[in-house]
């Protein structure tokens, strides 16, 4: 049984995945880099949606689009053509000030490597990007948040104090703290052993079982994609197909005949 089965027992996929509203969606969106000779096909005319309190992995060969593709619906890169949302709202018709407070507001990043200030504390590298935006946490949900990752005995600590896991762990309640409507997460797990990086999938994974949040996360690992209730996989700039509550199996047997017809192409 895949991990996202387990998290929705008796719930059929297929009503669960109808009756799921939209967080993000890309409509025939194109990234190009370069002109002429050196012209670059990142993306070509992606359309997907992702679905509020759900868990997407992307998945795909090296140069494949994924992390464009993330980059894109993240607002972190323009697009070339098409389409991009976070909600109702189309990236491409913000100014920088804008964007910069769509992401400040709407989202939150969790990197490969964890991105935390060593003179800061757990508890204050979590609160701040909202004391950087004058916002005061929700003590509520920050205490929620910490109880979900597993950190209220580590708030005092500074990163260099915490294993590389725990450090993670920050950087994911740091993501959850102001309660962003989307969490994009890129190789979130690369930069950790196994263990470690099982437990902060569980994490995510029960961010979005207990707290409704919505998660899309880009990986090369097939157990790391088990975790997700959906995987897209992408092939030179396109999504060629997706996968409904995989199995790290699944996933696996999905990407050696993606890699087997790339050879034979």
């Amino acid at each position: 049984m895949s991990h996202a089965a387990a998290a929705f027992p008796g719930s059929p996929a297929s009503s669960a995945r109808a009756a799921a509203a939209v967080a993000a969606r890309a409509s025939d969106l194109s990234k190009v880099y370069g002109e002429g000779e050196t012209r670059v096909v990142a993306l070509d005319s992606v359309s997907v949606e992702f679905g509020k309190a759900r868990f997407t992995a992307i998945m795909g060969p090296s140069g494949s689009g994924k992390s464009t593709l993330m980059h894109c619906m993240a607002g972190l890169d323009g697009i070339s053509s098409g389409s991009a949302r976070i909600g109702d709202v189309e990236l491409a018709s913000l100014n920088d000030r804008q964007l910069t407070r769509l992401r400040r507001d709407k989202i939150g990043f969790i990197f490969q490597a964890f991105n935390l200030l060593p003179t800061l504390t757990a508890l204050e590298n979590i609160t701040l990007p909202m004391d950087i935006a004058g916002r005061r946490p929700e003590k509520e949900w920050l205490s929620r948040v910490i109880e979900t990752v597993g950190l209220s005995g580590r708030l005092a600590h500074r990163p260099a104090q915490l294993s590389g896991g725990q450090q993670q762990r920050v950087a994911v309640a740091r993501a959850l703290a102001a309660q962003p409507e989307i969490i994009f997460a890129d190789e979130p797990t690369g930069n950790l052993d196994s263990r470690s990086g099982a437990e902060v999938l569980g994490f995510l994974r029960e961010s979005v079982r207990a707290m409704q949040q919505t998660v899309v996360m880009v990986t090369h690992d097939p157990v790391a994609a088990s975790y997700a209730d959906r995987v897209v996989f992408l092939a030179d700039g396109r999504i060629v197909e997706e996968l409904y509550d995989p199995t790290a199996d699944a996933v696996l047997d999905r990407m050696r005949l993606f890699e087997a017809k790339g050879r034979t192409s």
